[in-house]
């Protein structure tokens, strides 16, 4: 039975390397998943591979004006991983990639959304990005943050510890909705 159409989010940090995990994952509950990233998310993804994977095309540029929309429109979304750019600039409203708008617009029509942030502490530590989530929360938004879903790493370190980085669990979230 299927669950509907996830866009799942991919963003610039090493995770994105893995989002298949995510992709398979969530093709094993019943979604048709589309990809999308961001401008720098596109640099750590292997994109005729998970085209062949899903079937759709990675998209991380808005489309032309007046071109048909590639993708179908989305039931659910999950930004993963989420990074303190894209965490700040959504809460921003800023649209100024393909995936921000996609994301910004998700707030307005009541999509669920579930967030995965990967982060070092040195960035998770400014003021801000703590108020952003807070907001992001407050506004609907499932954000999968804090010392029990994902521990803070070093700068620079991040890739050490890939395999915690919790895919299942923001799949999890969406089963919950």
């Amino acid at each position: 039975m299927s669950q509907g159409v996830l866009y799942v989010i991919a963003c610039g940090a090493p995770p994105a390397r893995e989002v298949s995990k995510l992709i398979v994952a969530a093709q094993g509950r019943g979604w048709l998943v589309c990809l999308l990233t961001t401008p720098a998310g596109r640099r750590f993804v292997d994109i005729d591979a998970l085209e062949r994977l899903t079937g759709h095309p990675v998209r991380s540029e808005y489309k032309n004006p007046g071109e048909p929309d590639v993708l179908p429109p989305p039931d659910a979304i999950i930004v993963a991983p989420a990074t303190v750019n894209t965490i700040s600039k959504w809460a921003l409203a800023v649209c100024d990639t393909l995936a921000l708008g996609i994301l910004v617009e998700a707030i307005g029509k009541r999509l669920p959304v579930v967030a995965l942030p990967f982060t070092n502490r040195a960035h998770a530590a400014h003021p801000a990005f703590q108020e952003h989530i807070d907001k992001l929360r407050s506004w609907g938004v499932e954000v999968l943050f804090g010392p029990d879903v994902y521990p803070l790493h070093e700068p620079g370190t991040g890739s050490r510890y890939l395999h915690l980085f919790p895919w299942e669990r923001a799949l999890d979230c969406l089963d919950r909705r």
